[in-house]
């Protein structure tokens, strides 16, 4: 069986890239044909991370052992990461300038006997020179964590009461 799958640069401009990839390749090879199709040499540091369906950031699937008992990436099959209701993974590589990708398992289908996997099918839009700025700002930022600076009374502080 073959995975047909969808990965999307997180960038202004649509940057697109399916590709199938056996089932029984390892997040690995995953990482491979990601960075292979989008012109990366794939030697910088990378990971996947779960998803969900409005592509919120879960576990960390690390490209190298941490230490941490996880099974490394290249034992771990993507057969065994994407299911009928798991089907998105973001995937960040090189970690100095967090290059972003939304990837999405499309549909599966049968292996073509006379094909090589991974294989590239689809590719739409140049990948930047440079990548895109991100945004760190969270929900927290808008308001919801420390108080306002009006909300701080200054009268609340004795000096005195600490000697």
């Amino acid at each position: 069986m073959i995975y047909r799958m969808r990965a999307i640069l997180d960038a202004e401009s649509d940057v697109i890239r399916d590709f199938e990839i056996e089932a029984s390749a390892s997040l690995e090879e995953l990482h491979d044909a990601i960075s292979q199709s989008f012109g990366f040499a794939g030697n910088e540091m990378a990971s996947f991370y779960q998803s969900d369906d409005q592509w919120t950031q879960g576990e960390e699937l690390p490209l190298i052992d941490m230490g941490t008992g996880e099974i490394p990436l290249n034992d771990k099959r993507i057969d065994k990461v994407f299911s009928e209701d798991e089907n998105r993974l973001i995937y960040v590589y090189d970690f100095l300038h967090l290059w972003t990708f939304f990837i999405e398992l499309v549909e599966t289908a049968e292996k073509d006997a006379l094909k090589g996997y991974p294989s590239l099918i689809f590719s739409h839009g140049e990948v930047p020179e440079t990548p895109p700025e991100k945004d760190f700002s969270t929900e927290d930022d808008m308001g919801g964590g420390l108080p306002a600076e009006d909300d701080l009374d200054e009268d609340d502080y004795d000096e005195d009461q600490f000697y």
